[in-house]
């Protein structure tokens, strides 16, 4: 038995477990506590699980907090589901008419409110369960959290990200809430996004490369492509691809 499968059955979500009180939700959907654990997932998310408890911020990104302490503080949620064709991600589209990142796909998520409590402990939680809900509209009660990833750093826009994994342990119907901020929510099967036919490098006129999918009429790329790249490279899920197909953005992406 893995060390995630039995803390996994214990409920403990490990080191970065945390309860907290007084804040927006808690695991049923009401106003309260809020809880970080991993009883009664499906085995299937244990590598995830594990990952999370194991990753090193510099496995992630190079691009890191400011030690300073600059940048805005924000969480965005990384919501595991089972569909029709197995485990799925839930990603949105964002508005095409926004200043930061217009039209690309990304987890639902956005800046700490001040009401989301403490950002180095269970405010992330909040905030990724509120703007989940705000953009999206799914519900809450249904969303069993279970890990943090370490918070990396969004150079461009000067935002430091928690990203918050979560099983949707009850689905509920989601949508687009407000056009202005959001084109269209979707979700995205595992199996498409480590499938080689769906992976391409994306290049920016910056400079920048990086990994990228195919996936659902979008081209998911940046920051989100990027914890999905690391998620499926350190849960084990990751196929050789070609990393030599690249698909050219220009520099209004």
């Amino acid at each position: 038995m893995t060390e995630a499968t039995q803390n996994r059955r214990a409920g403990t979500a490990g080191p970065g477990a945390a309860t907290a009180h007084g804040g927006p939700y808690d695991q049923g959907g009401r106003r309260g506590s809020i809880d970080l654990h991993t009883h009664g997932l499906p085995d299937w998310l244990d590598p995830v699980v594990e990952a999370a408890r194991t990753v090193r911020p510099t496995q992630l990104s190079r691009f890191l907090p400011p030690e300073d302490g600059r940048g805005r503080q924000s969480a965005v949620l990384i919501l595991f589901g089972e569909g029709p064709r197995g485990p799925e991600l839930l990603l949105m589209e964002r508005a095409g008419t926004l200043r930061s990142h217009p039209g690309q796909p990304s987890f639902p998520g956005g800046a700490l409110d001040p009401e989301d409590g403490d950002p180095g402990t269970t405010g992330p939680l909040r905030a990724a369960l509120r703007e989940a809900e705000e953009e999206t509209g799914l519900d809450p009660a249904g969303v069993q959290l279970f890990g943090v990833l370490p918070p990396l750093y969004i150079p461009v826009s000067k935002f430091v990200v928690t990203p918050v994994l979560g099983w949707w342990r009850a689905p509920s119907p989601v949508g687009v809430v407000d056009p202005a901020e959001t084109a269209r929510v979707f979700t995205v099967p595992v199996a498409d996004l480590t499938d080689p036919e769906h992976r391409v490098t994306v290049v920016h006129p910056s400079g920048f490369h990086g990994p990228a999918f195919t996936v659902e009429s979008a081209l998911v790329w940046g920051f989100t492509a990027g914890v999905i790249d690391r998620i499926l490279h350190f849960a084990g899920w990751e196929r050789p691809w070609d990393r030599s197909r690249e698909v050219p953005l220009d520099w209004r992406a």
